[in-house]
């Protein structure tokens, strides 16, 4: 993974018990724009906090259309729960990669949200 200093930062908090979405996998891509292929950049796990440091060096962080996957089924069975979106995928397009982005996930079993922080 990348250092601290992430141009893109994610967060996922468990909104049905009220915590940080710990122990997640994390997974990012970016589309080739001349194949339409997704390629995978880094794969990590959300820290305590919910967070997934180092996705990205600002070097690779180029604009285009990215990805991030996250494992929502195994991280709600490592709980002993079920739930109805056995992953997510947040699709996203940096038209200024010398900005910062921040993407959370907000989720519970049966829904999730999110929306460009910074």
């Amino acid at each position: 993974m990348a250092g601290p200093s992430s141009p893109l930062t994610t967060h996922v908090l468990n909104t049905a018990m009220g915590v940080p979405g710990s122990n997640m996998a994390v997974s990012l891509y970016r589309q080739d724009p001349s194949t339409a292929v997704w390629n995978l950049i880094t794969t990590g796990t959300t820290n305590e906090d919910g967070r997934c440091p180092g996705l990205i060096t600002r070097n690779m962080f180029t604009s285009g259309m990215y990805k991030m996957h996250f494992e929502t089924a195994q991280y709600w069975e490592s709980m002993g729960e079920t739930c109805f979106y056995p992953y997510v995928e947040i699709v996203f397009t940096i038209n200024d990669p010398s900005q910062k982005f921040h993407i959370p996930l907000i989720l519970s079993r049966f829904s999730y949200s999110t929306y460009r922080g910074s």
